[in-house]
């Protein structure tokens, strides 16, 4: 407790958004708190989107997933993709903050908790080797190890791989995004028997159209998953 005490005087906590002093390590500031859109109980139960009105314990669907196919199960989210979730989220893809991994991780464990089984394995979404090259991490592995950890959960962060470079998707629109995503990503042959006839829980950062995580989840199926469902750190909304 001595030694507690003297780190916490030497190094105090500090927020995980903007880095001022907070009473807890790993967590948030009054003002980036107040800026950060937790999401809720009522949600779509597919892509995990907040929803209006209080939940009356239904499974319910958004207008997108209720016109658009999604090849997973489930889904959740943290964030939404605005305020403090949209730093924390461009933070850790592109500002070299690994260190925000762990503490996302918790607000995503406790929503991704109704989602895992006995047989569950975590899946991270994949880079394309080159885009991995310059980045040096893939921010969705990060995620998927700090899940692992906290849930107890096993986990396969190279069963799936992304053979095909894509251009960045950010302003594209959703059927541009699933074009450009058709066959992008694939099973790891290598890896398949760690996945078949297991449920698997893909790992993201953030979903927008979902075409990413659709690729995902179909090459999970073709690797033999019995379920497949995801959670991300962030969900973008239209009125964001």
């Amino acid at each position: 407790m001595y030694m507690q005490s003297v780190i916490r005087a030497i190094y105090p906590p500090q927020c995980v958004a903007c880095g001022d002093l907070t009473d807890s390590a790993y967590g948030l500031c009054g003002p980036c708190r107040r800026d950060a859109h937790f999401i809720g109980d009522t949600i779509c139960d597919r892509c995990g989107v907040p929803l209006p009105g209080e939940s009356d314990g239904h499974d319910l669907q958004c207008d997108d997933c209720m016109r658009i196919a999604r090849p997973w199960d489930q889904g959740r989210a943290a964030l939404v993709y605005t305020g403090t979730g949209r730093r924390l989220v461009l933070g850790l893809k592109h500002g070299d903050r690994t260190d925000l991994a762990r503490p996302t991780a918790e607000w995503m464990a406790r929503k991704a908790k109704p989602l895992v089984r006995d047989d569950t394995v975590l899946v991270a979404v994949p880079l394309h080797r080159f885009r991995l090259a310059r980045r040096r991490y893939n921010q969705a592995a990060l995620l998927a190890h700090a899940l692992a950890k906290l849930m107890n959960v096993a986990i396969c962060p190279d069963a799936l791989l992304r053979p095909i470079q894509t251009k960045p998707l950010e302003g594209h629109s959703r059927d541009a995004r699933f074009i450009a995503l058709a066959d992008a990503i694939i099973p790891n042959l290598r890896r398949a028997d760690r996945i078949a006839g297991k449920s698997v829980l893909l790992v993201d950062d953030v979903m927008t159209s979902g075409a990413t995580l659709a690729a995902s989840a179909e090459a999970a199926r073709t690797a033999g998953a019995a379920n497949v469902s995801i959670v991300t750190l962030a969900r973008v909304m239209k009125d964001a």
